[in-house]
């Protein structure tokens, strides 16, 4: 069997799958497919909804036409807890013992329920280690629905570290700028600050671009569908139609940005960091909402960009549908990615 692999994103309202290809100056995509989740998604406790989540894994793979049944795929970044902490530099002995106190720290389960791994993400006056723990009962049901799809799970990580690959991959580190990727899914936001292309700092926000449709769906009546359509359209327009759904959606991108700004106080309040923070990177579905760019460069003073993780492949004309829709790849492009570490 082909130790290749490619990226599956199994998002609330969508599942994403992409294979690349290597060659000398980067990646080629050689499959890309997405359709939309089902109802329950994979966390579905039914073995009816389990199948249906399983045959839906089995026609995003087939409709993409990809050969290889290896997978990489990514816990949510809601049902992870990830930390990046900072120790006095210790040998491994040392290190795997003084992390399971840190990881009580900041778990609030207990650990005998949790899957914890770490890396060193640099070393030097002291260690600064990425910590994560999931939940061994929610990666028990990632591998039953992903078996019952006919596939094998290579590699588990969490959305954020598979967005900042993607975004990040074939830079010069040492001149990286000092940004912020903020990964506005549809139950919940993640955000990291990158520096030099490594993660210093994260933050998770119980708010996502699925509160938008709800309240586009209370305020005018619509159906989810229309409530879709109408965000897109419109965004956060100030005038006519679309000043009305503007007027609906700008509070709930508030309350993200509000939380953004906390984020954000509390990392330059924590590291003292005399570097500014030199972009803000945009990526999720509800990053194409129309206006959302200008939103957050004109709330936070700092220049905006919507993310491209398509940005690397190599002489390749890609189908308008799939640049248009760059951000929403982001996740999956950074899955596929992983194969060639």
């Amino acid at each position: 069997m082909s130790s290749k692999s490619f990226g599956l994103d199994i998002g609330v309202t969508s599942i994403k799958a992409v294979s690349l290809q290597r060659d000398k100056n980067g990646f080629l995509l050689e499959a890309s497919f997405i359709m939309p989740s089902p109802l329950k998604g994979i966390l579905a406790t039914s073995p009816i909804e389990e199948h249906e989540a399983a045959e839906t894994l089995k026609k995003v793979v087939s409709n993409a036409k990809i050969k290889t049944k290896n997978v990489n795929v990514a816990l949510p970044d809601n049902k992870v807890y990830t930390s990046v902490v900072e120790m006095p530099n210790l040998s491994n002995k040392e290190l795997a013992s003084a992390l399971q106190w840190e990881a009580e720290q900041y778990i609030p389960i207990p650990l005998s329920e949790i899957n914890l791994v770490w890396n060193v993400l640099k070393r030097d006056e002291k260690m600064r280690i990425l910590m994560v723990g999931a939940q061994a009962s929610v990666i028990a049901k990632y591998q039953k629905i992903i078996e019952m799809a006919g596939l094998n799970i290579a590699s588990i990580e969490t959305e954020i570290l598979s967005a900042i690959r993607a975004l990040v991959y074939n830079k010069d580190k040492s001149h990286f700028p000092h940004i912020v990727i903020i990964n506005i899914g549809s139950e919940y936001t993640s955000l990291a600050i990158i520096k030099e292309g490594t993660l210093i700092f994260n933050y998770s926000i119980p708010i996502g671009g699925a509160a938008i449709n709800r309240a586009l769906e209370a305020d005018f009546g619509l159906s989810q569908s229309a409530s879709e359509e109408y965000k897109k359209v419109y965004g956060i327009s100030k005038e006519g139609v679309g000043g009305k759904i503007g007027s609906s959606i700008e509070p709930i991108l508030a309350s993200i940005l509000n939380d953004v700004k906390k984020a954000l106080a509390f990392y330059a309040e924590k590291h003292k960091d005399n570097d500014s923070l030199q972009q803000i990177v945009l990526c999720g579905g509800t990053a194409k909402l129309p206006g959302i760019q200008l939103f957050f460069a004109d709330s936070l003073g700092i220049e905006t960009a919507i993310a491209n993780p398509w940005q690397f492949l190599t002489n390749q004309n890609l189908p308008k549908e799939i640049l248009d829709n760059a951000s929403d790849y982001t996740v999956a492009v950074g899955l596929a990615m992983r194969g060639y570490e």
